[in-house]
């Protein structure tokens, strides 16, 4: 069960948010080395009738930006009519790290491992301690925004603690193929927002650096999915031909330096035994061949070919025996599904090549 917002909506540092208008609002999370404020960008929009308050959030480290590519299309979008309740869309969460093309806080500390922040501790903490209190605790639900981290790029995936039933409906109704349960890591905003009682899904798609259509569609698209389950929006929800939730996942690390051939790309349904990736040295010489240890979904992988050993180079989400690949990859045939779009645009991100025939045989 979902508590109630601790914080009402409905007043903003002596601004009021009416019902029925679209306000921006600055939140002051810090200063900067110039003693300037840093303050986050905010646009709430509150329908006439009341009901749920949602948060959607990119950029929590500060070069993941596809994202803000989603929360700008949402902010842009004139058609976007809220039936009820109200939208909180901050396409910037991590200002300070935004500004530097970075992932972490100038203090080098991962914001996402912060929370819920204590108002008198370091600069991530004050930041954290701000931002859960002045977001998190108005809101009844919430969407967070993330990529691969820098040289690795992600399927579309969406990551929910499944043991709540109210981020469970999240996380089904955002609609994409592969949902992980998980809870999260410790001090994580997604997680400690579920603890405050604010049900939270993290999606995760694409890589750093970039606003990928693709991903940044498919956001947008679970996003209006969800406003549209939580009855706050009119909309056709837009779900993929099938929906599987991996409880177990793997990442495949190089065995040897060298040059890697990859025979896979992000989002691809692998066999058990199947040639994933074959190490050489930069002279093409073949050193060894990393096989899939069971039936998988590809939902990330190093886009850097040069390894060292121990280097992660994939990450397989195991299938529930119910799924086997190939008939996942029939469902899949649709051309004109905005999977099969993804899949095309994540793919070329990676040179795949053909396993030898020696390989195929086995």
């Amino acid at each position: 069960m979902v508590k109630p917002r601790s914080i009402s909506i409905d007043h903003w540092f002596g601004k009021t948010i009416a019902p029925g208008t679209t306000t921006n609002v600055a939140l002051t999370v810090g200063e900067s080395y110039t003693s300037m404020a840093m303050r986050i960008q905010i646009q709430i929009r509150r329908a006439v009738e009341p009901g749920p308050v949602v948060f959607v959030t990119a950029a929590l480290h500060g070069d993941e930006l596809n994202g803000c590519g989603a929360v700008r299309h949402l902010i842009q979008d004139s058609d976007l009519k809220l039936k009820k309740g109200a939208l909180m869309l901050v396409p910037v969460l991590n200002l300070p790290a935004f500004e530097r093309h970075s992932r972490y806080l100038p203090d080098r500390r991962d914001l996402n491992r912060c929370f819920p922040g204590i108002a008198t501790g370091s600069l991530a903490s004050r930041m954290a301690h701000t931002i859960f209190t002045e977001i998190v605790r108005r809101c009844d639900y919430g969407i967070d925004l993330h990529t691969a981290a820098v040289r690795r790029t992600n399927y579309p995936t969406v990551r929910a603690d499944l043991g709540d039933p109210a981020v469970r409906r999240l996380a089904e109704s955002f609609g994409t193929e592969i949902i992980i349960n998980s809870k999260g890591p410790r001090n994580s905003f997604r997680r400690e927002a579920c603890k405050a009682g604010c049900p939270t899904i993290v999606m995760e798609g694409g890589e750093v650096w970039k606003v990928e259509p693709g991903i940044v569609e498919t956001a947008v698209r679970g996003i209006k999915n969800v406003l549209g389950d939580l009855q706050m929006v009119e909309t056709q929800s837009e779900k993929p031909r099938y929906q599987i939730i991996i409880e177990k996942s793997t990442w495949i690390r190089a065995e040897h330096g060298g040059f890697l051939q990859f025979h896979i790309s992000p989002g691809d349904l692998v066999e058990k035994g199947q040639p994933l990736t074959t190490s050489t040295t930069l002279l093409g010489e073949e050193r060894s061949t990393l096989f899939a240890p069971y039936n998988a979904v590809v939902m990330g992988m190093t886009s850097l070919p040069s390894v060292s050993p121990g280097e992660p180079i994939c990450n397989l989400g195991k299938l529930p025996r119910k799924f086997a690949p190939e008939a996942l990859k029939k469902l899949r045939l649709k051309q004109d599904s905005l999977e099969q779009q993804v899949l095309e645009e994540l793919g070329s991100s990676v040179l795949v090549t053909e396993p030898s025939s020696e390989l195929q045989q086995e």
